[in-house]
């Protein structure tokens, strides 16, 4: 397969996972999707503590000493939140998605802006959103992308069966993401070290936690705000390091 391939198959599974769930969506009344809504928000929970597990791996404090991975993981909550706060990057996520909205959703009550913001983020958060395209671009494979194309093809299923079409519109986030992160492994190599993936899934797998909290009702966290976070992570681990 030529290199990128992954990142294609990734997109093509959550286009048709959306266009499958909006189908399913239209035989759905108002409670059936409330109760879709909240299993949704549970296994997104579930995916987040898992995510977040990797704060116990022991390579983080052998390299780093006990305590830091978690003192990291609070700096870059904290830094990157004011930081994306102070770019508000949440609102003009929304801004992205209301444009989105207006273009290809002639439904006005759909929660269009909602769905592209929380899909975006759960499909390009994670260990294999980062590996995955990194390794498709250094000629390893796209066998990672292929896995998480299966779990996002039924995520999207999920998502979009209450959300609608900015489910799939989030396949333009993923492009951009994994196939900079492609392009990035293409020309550079690998060039976050096993400590640094590790500390940026354990700090992805908090904003994914917002996103359940967020689709449970508890609190709407503004977790697009918390982006940096996924950025400062790796730094704060290079400088302790």
């Amino acid at each position: 397969m030529f290199i990128g391939s992954g990142t294609v198959i990734n997109i093509i599974a959550v286009l048709i996972g959306s266009a499958l769930g909006v189908f399913i969506a239209h035989r759905l009344n108002e409670k059936i999707r409330d109760v879709v809504t909240d299993g949704l928000g549970l296994v997104t929970g579930m995916i987040a503590v898992l995510t977040c597990a990797s704060i116990t791996d022991p390579l983080l404090s052998e390299t780093l000493g006990s305590g830091w991975p978690i003192l990291i993981v609070l700096a870059s909550i904290v830094v990157g939140g004011m930081l994306g706060t102070a770019l508000q990057i949440e609102e003009r996520l929304e801004i992205a998605g209301e444009k989105l909205k207006a273009r290809f959703s002639s439904d006005g009550s759909s929660r269009f802006t909602e769905g592209f913001v929380a899909a975006s983020l759960l499909f390009c958060v994670g260990a294999m959103s980062v590996l995955g395209p990194i390794t498709d671009g250094l000629g390893g494979g796209n066998e990672i992308l292929v896995l998480k194309s299966t779990l996002d093809f039924f995520a999207a299923i999920a998502f979009a069966s209450v959300f609608g079409w900015g489910v799939a519109a989030s396949a333009l986030t993923i492009l951009v993401f994994q196939g900079s992160l492609t392009a990035l492994g293409y020309a550079l190599g690998n060039f976050m070290s096993e400590v640094q993936v590790l500390m940026l899934t354990a700090t992805g797998g908090l904003l994914i936690l917002g996103i359940s909290l967020r689709l449970l009702n508890i609190r709407q966290i503004p977790v697009g705000n918390m982006l940096p976070a996924l950025v400062i992570a790796p730094l704060l681990v290079a400088i302790v390091a």
